[in-house]
């Protein structure tokens, strides 16, 4: 049997995480944060969209600031081999 996260990279899902930061109901006046991660689709996180559109929908906390890391997003820095050397003094 084979995973839904590997069927879903398969279609050119990656892995998406998300830091939400959220004004608790009961004290607004203070944030708290969320950590939601799943596979979506870079660049319109359309997972992320329906989780945020059903948090509107049916939680109290109101939405501060949404913070999205996606591995289309964030890449360590490609590196080529180059023939030669060049000294510094």
């Amino acid at each position: 049997m084979v995973s839904d996260g590997f069927v879903k990279q398969m279609s050119g899902y990656g892995l998406a995480t998300a830091r939400i930061l959220y004004h608790l109901p009961d004290h607004p006046s203070f944030l708290q944060a969320y950590v939601w991660q799943d596979y979506d689709l870079c660049p319109h996180f359309p997972e992320l969209r329906k989780f945020l559109e059903f948090w509107q929908r049916e939680l109290e906390g109101k939405l501060h600031s949404v913070a999205v890391a996606h591995n289309q997003l964030i890449k360590p820095a490609e590196f080529r081999a180059v023939e030669g050397l060049v000294s510094l003094h």
